[in-house]
C-alpha cells in the first residue's frame, strides 16, 4: 500500500428529499483512499456505506462537500465525465452478479476488455480468480461463487485503479464466501487496485489494511490492522 492518496472526500454530504422530509444518508464524511489499499467500510443497513460507495464510484454525486479522484473534481462532474471516470478507472462488484446468461464466462469478461484502454486479457482475469477451467461455461452451469468470481474477473479486466465491492459475499455460504474473498485479496495484491469492500459482516474486517465503521451517515471509528488475515483465517 502506498502513502499516496488517490481519492479524497471532505465533509461529504448526501441528502435525499422524501416529500417534506430530508434524509441525510451521508453527514459530513471525510475519507482518504490510498493507492493499493484494501479498505473495508463496515456498518449495518442504513449506515450510509452503500451511498458512500456510489459516490466513490461516480454512480451518484454528493449534495455538498468535496470529492476528488486525483485531479478530477467528481462533485461538479457532468454525466459524460462521470461515465468516462467509471469506464476508465473503476471496477464494480455487486452482491448480485449481473452476468449475461447467453454468454460464457470468457465472453462476459471480454465485454469489458473491448472498451477498456489498457485491459488485461479475459484469460488472465479468469486465471486471477482461479476460473480458467470454467472459461467456456455459461452462468447457468456455474455455482453462485463461481459466478461471483466471473463478476470479479469482469471488473478487473479493465485494470481498474479502484475496485469497489458491494456486499460481495452477501448471497454466499461461508466456504464460498472465503473463496470469493481470496479472489478479491489476490486481485488487490497482484493488480494493485485500491480496493473498497462494504459489508455488515465484521469478520471480514480482519482482511483489510484499514477499517472504517459508519453509523448514521457518519464515520464512527477508523482502525488499522497491524496484521492482515487471509480469508481462511477469518472466524465467521
Amino acid at each position: 500500500m502506498s502513502s499516496q492518496s488517490v481519492l479524497t472526500a471532505r465533509n461529504l454530504m448526501r441528502i435525499y428529499e422524501m416529500g417534506e422530509v430530508q434524509v441525510r444518508a451521508l453527514d459530513g464524511v471525510d475519507l482518504d483512499l490510498f493507492r493499493g489499499e484494501f479498505l473495508v467500510l463496515l456498518g449495518p443497513s442504513g449506515s450510509g456505506k452503500s451511498t458512500l460507495l456510489n459516490l466513490l464510484g461516480g454512480l451518484d454525486v454528493p449534495t455538498s462537500g468535496e470529492l476528488t479522484y486525483r485531479e478530477h473534481d467528481l462533485k461538479h462532474a457532468g454525466e459524460a465525465e462521470l461515465t468516462r471516470y467509471r469506464r476508465e478507472h473503476v471496477g464494480f462488484v455487486f452482491q448480485f452478479y449481473n452476468l449475461i446468461p447467453s454468454l460464457t464466462a470468457k465472453e462476459n469478461v471480454e465485454l469489458v476488455t473491448q472498451i477498456a484502454i489498457n485491459p488485461i486479457t479475459a484469460e488472465r482475469a479468469l486465471e486471477l480468480v482461479d476460473l480458467s477451467a470454467r472459461a467456456d461455461h455459461f452462468p447457468s452451469q456455474m455455482s453462485g461463487g463461481e459466478q461471483q468470481r466471473v463478476a470479479i474477473a469482469r471488473a478487473i479486466a479493465k485494470r481498474p485503479d479502484l475496485l469497489l465491492c458491494d456486499e460481495p459475499t452477501g448471497a454466499l455460504d461461508i466456504k464460498t464466501g472465503q473463496i470469493v474473498l481470496e479472489a478479491i485479496r489476490r486481485v488487490n495484491e497482484e493488480i494493485g487496485s485500491s480496493t473498497v469492500v462494504i459489508t455488515h459482516n465484521a469478520s471480514i474486517a480482519g482482511m483489510a489494511d484499514r477499517v472504517i465503521q459508519l453509523a448514521d451517515g457518519k464515520v464512527a471509528s477508523e482502525t488499522r490492522n497491524k496484521k492482515k488475515l487471509k480469508p481462511s483465517e477469518i472466524h465467521w
